[in-house]
């Protein structure tokens, strides 16, 4: 059986160029620019901005403090549990952090914190699924394929102010 293709597309962003590939049943991947992968080597990759604008689209609001949650179709790849766990993501807040502790405690499985940090540390969707916003069980930043700059800034962009805005744009944050 043949996969179906995916088709991605590049675009830059203020934490460098990110890779969207988004698949008939919806947004399968978000690469960083430190991934290393390179769609262009697949031959189930093709390039082609249209079916990606949308994603584009929201992510770049969101890097420019106009969007907290997406609305788009997603079609990650993983075990039930990986996506059990991914799904959970979404719902930490904008602008909060869970530790893996907590993640795991949400799920019902308090005992599976390693297992909870495996499937985070392979989230295909990030800032999508929003594992950046989660923690170490002392509040430290821990591991992100985006690198904990990334993560830093990203947690940074949602942190709100005492209005109930966010606190800039990413612009403003590595500017």
């Amino acid at each position: 059986m043949t996969a179906s293709p995916l088709y991605y597309d590049r675009f830059d962003t203020p934490i460098g160029l990110l890779t969207v590939a988004v698949g008939n049943d919806g947004v399968r991947h978000i690469l960083f620019p430190e991934n290393r992968y390179d769609a262009r080597g697949r031959a189930d990759w093709i390039h082609d901005p249209a079916p990606v604008r949308e994603a584009r689209e929201q992510l770049l609001a969101y890097f420019a403090g106009e969007r907290e949650r997406f609305d788009l179709p997603l079609a990650p790849h993983g075990t039930d549990f990986q996506r059990r766990v991914w799904l959970a993501l979404a719902e930490i807040p904008f602008g909060a952090t869970w530790s893996y502790a907590q993640l795991a405690q949400h799920l019902g499985q308090p005992r599976a914190v390693r297992a909870v940090g495996a499937a985070n540390g392979r989230n295909p969707l990030p800032i999508v699924l929003p594992c950046h916003r989660v923690i170490g069980a002392n509040g430290a930043l821990t591991g992100f394929g985006g690198g904990l700059p990334t993560k830093a800034a990203l947690l940074a962009l949602e942190r709100r102010d005492g209005s109930g805005t966010t606190s800039g744009t990413m612009a403003s944050l590595f500017g």
